[in-house]
């Protein structure tokens, strides 16, 4: 399928691995100049490098801590003309409530659910001004699925959720779009960090992380290419009609009992 993608102008975060570094790819086939956003410059500069090697089109990265209000200004002042913004950095460490303090709750907050948010309003407002523009949130299946064990995740998720669905319902007056994605396991770094802390909790032995996947949906993980598929689409006029929605890719998992 055509997805008219060719030349427009892209901004993902977390964009030099795992879902962000396949959606970068996936749009940079489709013909979208790219911005990468991520912490760490050599890994960004590394995935930039491999991006224009196999694609013909512009790729700037740009070295930023996100969890950072004055970040999410500076990418607005630099790349005003951004027609698709994917919000994707954030890793919300698993643990309960007791295992969570305060501190290391807003740490990971100020990264996904306030870098998300203050990405969000500094692009929304360049794109309601041209009434031309999409953004894509990668938020999380656990915001759906709660889990007390992953509370400060399935919270921080939960409220996401509600800012897309609240952001999107009002964006088609500006000629806009927000939607969101809700991915379950992902074969990620921080999927094995996930079952690594699950598999010490529940068999003490954090070695034997690879024994929680045996319940997923079809045996597996998802691949951060599917997920980089459903952003590709959503991001594209052939789903010009699709706002304030947040669309699940867990395999089905929402809809059994048996928790991963």
């Amino acid at each position: 399928m055509e997805l008219n993608l060719v030349g427009k102008k892209a901004l993902v975060t977390g964009a030099s691995k795992g879902i962000g570094r396949a959606t970068a790819e996936l749009l940079a086939a489709e013909g979208s100049d790219l911005v990468l956003v991520a912490r760490t410059a050599a890994d960004l500069e590394a995935a930039r490098d491999a991006i224009r090697a196999k694609h013909n089109v512009a790729v700037h990265a740009a070295p930023l801590d996100l969890s950072h209000g004055d970040a999410a200004r500076s990418l607005a002042r630099d790349f005003p003309e951004t027609d698709i913004l994917v919000n994707n950095a954030g890793a919300i460490p698993g643990g309960n409530l007791e295992e969570i303090d305060e501190p290391r709750w807003r740490q990971a907050w100020d990264l996904k659910v306030f870098g998300y948010i203050n990405l969000t309003r500094a692009f929304f407002s360049l794109m309601k001004a041209r009434r031309h523009g999409v953004i894509v949130n990668i938020i999380g299946s656990a915001g759906e699925r709660l889990d007390a064990a992953y509370i400060a995740g399935s919270t921080g998720n939960a409220s996401l959720m509600a800012f897309t669905r609240a952001l999107g319902g009002a964006a088609p007056e500006h000629g806009l779009r927000v939607v969101g994605i809700n991915p379950g396991p992902v074969a990620t770094d921080r999927l094995v960090t996930l079952l690594r802390k699950r598999a010490q909790d529940r068999l003490g032995d954090a070695e034997r992380w690879q024994e929680m996947v045996k319940g997923m949906p079809f045996g597996r993980p998802a691949t951060p290419e599917e997920i980089a598929a459903m952003a590709a689409f959503l991001a594209s006029e052939r789903s010009a009609y699709t706002s304030g929605t947040i669309v699940t890719i867990d395999g089905g998992q929402a809809n059994r009992g048996a928790v991963m």
